[in-house]
């Protein structure tokens, strides 16, 4: 079994870093939804719009990457030799990629409260909280390249 882990390693890690993105993407693209949801009249055409828009981008693409992504990054880290567990950096990661679920998580509550109508907080909050993916995946990709400690 870890010979045939070892054999299909780049292309495991290659689609970790693709689902990787199209999760990353999403978690950057919804909080600007929210941002212009915001602002949006609750009940109106437009506030409807963005409702099916973020209820899309969350299950259409978000879910499934998010999935994918924690599949592949499994199976990577099950791969003899791929990651020395007694570094720091993979942990910091770890930890940051456990963040970024929270945040999912967060986002799918703030989509089902928009969706019934309800806004969650203002415009300017949802810029704010736009950053934090962005800085995430700042450090993410430090910790992984660099591996500084």
């Amino acid at each position: 079994m870890s010979d045939l882990l070892a054999s299909a390693y780049p292309w495991i890690k290659a689609l970790h870093i693709v689902s990787m993105v199209a999760w990353m993407a999403g978690l950057l693209y919804l909080p600007r939804l929210f941002v212009y949801h915001a602002d949006a009249t609750p009940g109106s055409d437009q506030a409807r719009t963005f409702s099916v828009m973020e209820t899309r981008l969350l299950r259409g693409i978000m879910l499934p990457a998010l999935v994918m992504t924690l599949a592949f990054g499994g199976v990577l880290a099950a791969t003899p030799g791929v990651v020395d567990w007694h570094q720091g950096w993979i942990w910091a990661k770890l930890a940051l990629v456990g963040g970024l679920l929270v945040f999912h998580h967060l986002l799918a509550n703030w989509q089902r409260l928009f969706a019934e109508g309800v806004v969650p907080h203002s415009a300017r909050f949802f810029r704010a909280v736009n950053e934090l993916p962005a800085i995430a995946l700042l450090a993410i990709v430090i910790l992984v390249v660099v591996k500084p400690f």
